[in-house]
Parts: structure tokens; sequence; C-alpha cells
């Protein structure tokens, strides 16, 4: 037998007086703006919300639901008790389907329905007594009573949570929608219709974090709650990667120092801070320094913003490479190794601008090294060494190393 079925059936054979019942009928409006009253002045979530309307509403509920229990105690429906509960336990289900979409939690509905059920219980109860009903009779009124009262407050926990669980899996749809077509990096407008589907408010700016999918946990538990995050099917990414992507809201200024901080350890790859409705750009620029294999993840995360020169020279490899052929072409007879150190002391020599203890320095060699292999690259260049035009070309040529991909392990 189910409970509600055992309900129905134990208040059918209890013995009501009519005369009785109908009072209670009768007092059931002030019952229920009783119970309404206390609910809020007891309950902080009701305070000041159940007024107008919204109060009518409420009221006539309590006055359904009480008036379902007297039917059942009347047992005008005896050959089938559940019938009368069936109704008033959809309406149970119903309020707590609502009360989720306006945002109260299950505490306050529940702490709602203990307040109601007292009042209710100490109005019928004072009419059951100056009634004259037997001690015996007013505690099965009693007993019962708070069955069926725990029977719509369960009927209702279950319709809050079923709301919530069907909100929040339509919302995590909406989001995950609304990352894709952000890294897609489709049209403003798109975006902003699925930002309000997904009840995300955009912030200022988004920054692109890549980083390892193990890592993604450990990561997003030190963010914000509007972070946006996907780790599957990463555009431009092949799933061997296991990489995942962060959108982390208003991380530009000073917080992205905070950013940086936060993410060492975790062998991240930051993108830049873009206006959120443009961090596609952001994430362009992130897979590129990933492919790139800049910085060195294990030392701390790579921010792209260190790594503009590289970035901005790497966006043409085939003509940073024609570039190098032509600029290094007096070191191409020469042995790889050998023209790899010369080409290494050039470069060195380059940018610390001919300070030959600070390319030493730079290179872990003695100065006489230096000297002795910056003599052979002037046997080498001859003069075009003091040409600007070939100390352009040679500084560009030798700014990036030749290119190394990777995802960060």
């Amino acid at each position: 037998m189910s409970q509600e079925a055992g309900t129905g059936q134990r208040a059918a054979h209890l013995d009501l007086d009519a005369e009785v019942a109908a009072m209670l009928r009768g007092r059931l409006p002030m019952v229920a703006e009783r119970t309404v009253t206390a609910i809020t002045a007891e309950v902080p979530d009701y305070s000041g919300t159940l007024t107008g309307t919204m109060r009518a509403k409420i009221e006539n509920a309590v006055r359904i639901a009480l008036g379902t229990f007297l039917q059942l105690i009347e047992g005008t429906q005896a050959f089938d008790p559940s019938t009368p509960l069936a109704p008033a336990l959809e309406a149970a289900y119903a309020l707590g389907s609502g009360e989720a979409r306006s945002g109260r939690s299950m505490d306050a509905l529940l702490a709602a329905y203990r307040v109601g059920a007292r009042v209710a219980w100490r109005e019928v109860s004072t009419i059951t007594v100056r009634s004259g009903l037997a001690a015996e009779t007013v505690a099965e009124f009693a007993e019962l009573m708070f069955a069926y009262i725990d029977e719509l407050s369960a009927a209702s926990v279950a319709g809050h949570a079923d709301e919530l669980a069907s909100a929040g899996r339509v919302r995590r749809r909406d989001v995950e929608r609304l990352t894709r077509q952000l890294l897609a990096g489709e049209p403003e407008e798109s975006l902003r219709r699925s930002a309000e589907r997904a009840d995300w408010p955009p912030p200022q700016t988004l920054t692109v974090v890549l980083l390892p999918r193990r890592h993604l946990r450990a990561v997003l538990a030190l963010l914000g709650p509007q972070t946006l995050e996907s780790g599957e099917d990463l555009p431009g990414m092949r799933p061997a990667e296991e990489l995942a992507v962060l959108l982390v809201p208003d991380a530009h200024g000073g917080r992205r120092r905070q950013l940086v901080r936060l993410l060492h350890g975790h062998r991240a790859v930051l993108g830049p801070a873009r206006p959120w409705h443009r961090v596609a750009a952001s994430y362009q620029r992130a897979t590129r320094a990933l492919t790139l294999g800049l910085g060195e993840p294990d030392a701390g995360p790579v921010d792209t913003e260190r790594h503009l020169a590289a970035l901005l020279l790497s966006m043409d490899p085939e003509a940073l490479a024609d570039l190098r052929t032509q600029a290094l072409a007096p070191l191409a007879a020469l042995p790889p190794a050998t023209a790899h150190r010369l080409a290494e002391t050039l470069r060195s020599w380059l940018l610390h601008q001919g300070r030959r203890d600070d390319v030493a320095a730079d290179l872990f060699v003695h100065p006489q090294t230096v000297r002795y292999r910056m003599g052979k690259l002037r046997e080498l260049f001859g003069d075009r060494l003091h040409d600007p035009a070939t100390v352009l070309d040679l500084t560009i040529a030798l700014a990036v190393p030749p290119e190394q991909g990777g995802a960060p392990a």
C-alpha cells in the first residue's frame, strides 16, 4: 500500500462528527490567513514577498490543501481514498517547482511547511477540543494531519529538486553553447543573445587560459563562478592533446598578475585580455604560443604578453625562414654545430649591442671566446655587420628560434 493511499484510508476511518467537520471547513479561510501571516513573519525568505495577488494565491492553496484533508476525513471518496489526495500532491509538487524558479531554497520551503503545520494545527485543535471530541480522536486527527502535511512537503521537495535539476541541465547546455560561440568568434549580437539565455552577465573582458585537462578542476576552484570552461572539442586542437580552456572574466590590469600567481604549477598558457565578445582573439594567441612552444610551463605560466615579439615574428613562418636563409647565408657552408654557435653568438652580440662581457655572461663562455667567435663572424660577413639594413635583417632572423610546438604536458 502506498503512503498516499495509506493516509487516505486511515483518514476515511476517523470518527469525526459531520457538524465538527462543517465547523472546520467554515474556518478554513481564517486558518489559511493566519498560516500565511505566520510564514511571512517567521521565515525570512518569505518576509515581504507574500503580498497582494501572491498572498491570495498562497492562502487559496492552503485552503485547498486543508479542504482536501477534511474531504478525506469526511469519507466522501471512501471508495478510493487516494482520489482527493492526488490533486493536492500535484499542487504541492507544482508549489515546490515554482519556489525553485523564484529562487527560494529548499530549506526556506521546508521552514514554511513547519510553520504552516504548527499554526494550522493550533487553529484546528482549538476547534476540535471545543467541540468536545474525545482525546483519542483528537490525537488520531493530529497524527493524520501531520502525516498528510509530511506528504505534501515531500511532494514539494521533489518538485523543488526536479526543477533545480532541470534548470541546471538547461543552463549548463546554454553556457556550453555560449563558450563554443565565444571561442569560434561569432558575431556580438549572437553572443549577447546566448549570454542572456545562459543567464551569464557579460564582463568587461575575458582572458583565455589553456592548460592540461587534468589541472582544470583544481584551477577552476580558484576562480570566480562566472568563469567559463570547456574541456572538449577545442577549435584547432587535436583531442589527443587533452587540453582544456578557461575564459576568465575581468583579469585585466593588475588582476592579471593575480591570475598569473594563481596559475603557478598548472602548466598554463595565458592569452591577452580582450573585450568579452572578442575573446576568440585571446584564444588564437594562446594557441599560437602553445604551438610555438614559447616559454617554459614548468617555470610558471606562459604569459603571451611577455612573448609579443616572438608571436609577431612567427605570423609568417615561411617568410621568416626565407629571411634566415638570406641573412645567415655566410654561415651555410659551415658544419651545423659551428654555424649554430656562431649564430647564437651573433644574436647575443646584436641584442647586447656589442658589449663583450654581457655577451659572455649570456652565453656562459669566456670573453675571449666571444672575441674569437666575433672575429670569425667578421671574416664571414665583412662590412655587412656595419650595414643598418643587414643588422636589421639579422636581428629579426635571429630573434625567434626555429619553431618547436607542443602542448603542455
